[in-house]
């Protein structure tokens, strides 16, 4: 007989009608698991809708397991006040397959000058966030933990420090001097997320840093958890299974946050075992294949990820023994609409974990290609999705 095992419900029932829905075959063991929740994704839309819509968005996002994913800002306009913001919630309204939940920016336009209209955008955003660049004035930033704060909501960082990256665009390491690229140094995250820390201790802000690639990232926020500050952090699946020592004279290799080095991966590695790193968020970032076609050195930064996402790190992490299936599916589903406060029973993704297969960009649903990713060997197929009893995504 055909095995469904379902793991990582908590606040409903799995469905019992997903094998019949799917026609799932006999003799066959299947996993079924609430819908993935990512809350660190581009759709692009409105504004740069040749990268990448909502609806294409929301449907390669389906096509990975997710039922909730939350959209950064820089988008035109910059949803900066509910005027600016009502395009998107229009789109997401007429496109969207799944749960789409956008932030707004926290400051306008995401120049770093002044706040955005923080009291006006608050109802209808999931948290506050400048993503692509980080907030450098240290004033700036403290006027907004303290509105933020006011308002219930939570600011959500791009940590970088301008004044550091020298123009680079790879990480400071072996690779970069061995290849003459100018790299990104470390402390351009770390030292902002220092100064960060610091200002939530001193305003009791509820405070989420995106995207952490470096050992001492993992570090400091590990002591900010101990000092009992409210205080949660993302990586992604790149940081997580790549190194610097994997880089190639490609496009898909260039992100923001750089791959770093070993000893960063496994840092980030021994953070997601011991619960300093609260969630896994993809950093979907589509771009035309024009703008990822200049190599290293001059392509845009920026890689999709909703749909090899889980597959791959199933195969990296759970399979090598590093996290057990229950840990993994709980930092892609529970722990981030718990920080995040995004419903939890919307829907479920039906996998077939005995199932090999290529990543292979050509036949994702986003409009972006571009993912270190490509050939790699992967277990773990997408048989389905389910959102609010829709089926969004069917093999």
């Amino acid at each position: 007989m055909r095995e469904l095992n379902c793991i990582g419900f908590t606040s409903s029932r799995p469905p019992k009608d997903a094998c019949s829905l799917f026609s799932l075959k006999d003799h066959h063991s299947y996993f079924l698991f609430p819908g993935f929740c990512d809350v660190h994704v581009h759709f692009r839309e409105p504004g740069f809708s040749y990268k990448e819509t909502i609806a294409a968005g929301s449907r390669a996002a389906a096509h990975g397991g997710y039922t909730a994913v939350c959209t950064m800002p820089n988008l035109s306009p910059v949803p900066d006040s509910p005027a600016h913001l009502a395009p998107q919630l229009s789109l997401i309204r007429d496109t969207a397959v799944i749960g789409v939940y956008p932030y707004g920016s926290i400051t306008v336009n995401e120049a770093g000058e002044v706040l955005s209209d923080m009291e006006g955008l608050a109802p209808q955003i999931i948290a506050f966030s400048d993503d692509g660049r980080g907030v450098q004035s240290e004033e700036l930033m403290r006027k907004a933990m303290r509105r933020a704060r006011a308002l219930g909501k939570i600011i959500a960082a791009h940590c970088e420090v301008n004044s550091l990256l020298h123009g680079g665009y790879i990480h400071e390491g072996r690779y970069a001097m061995e290849h003459g690229h100018p790299g990104i140094s470390s402390e351009s995250e770390w030292r902002e997320i220092e100064r960060d820390i610091r200002l939530v201790k001193e305003t009791g802000c509820s405070f989420h840093v995106c995207h952490i690639s470096c050992k001492e990232s993992v570090s400091l926020i590990r002591q900010a958890k101990k000092d009992g500050l409210d205080i949660t952090c993302e990586t992604a699946p790149h940081y997580l299974v790549l190194c610097e020592d994997d880089l190639q004279e490609d496009g898909s290799f260039r992100m923001n946050p750089p791959l770093r080095s070993r000893e960063d991966r496994d840092a980030l590695l021994e953070g997601l075992q011991d619960g300093t790193i609260d969630m896994i968020a993809t950093d979907h970032a589509p771009h035309s294949a024009a703008e990822k076609a200049g190599g290293l050195a001059h392509s845009a930064f920026g890689i999709v990820g909703l749909e090899c996402a889980f597959p791959v790190l199933y195969t990296h992490l759970v399979k090598t023994g590093v996290l057990s299936l229950e840990k993994l599916v709980w930092l892609m589903t529970e722990s981030p609409r718990r920080r995040f406060s995004i419903p939890g029973d919307a829907g479920y993704t039906i996998w077939d974990l005995e199932a090999e297969a290529t990543v292979d960009p050509s036949g994702f649903l986003s409009l972006g290609r571009a993912t270190p990713f490509a050939g790699t060997a992967v277990s773990g197929v997408c048989i389905g999705t389910v959102y609010h009893d829709t089926v969004v995504y069917r093999k």
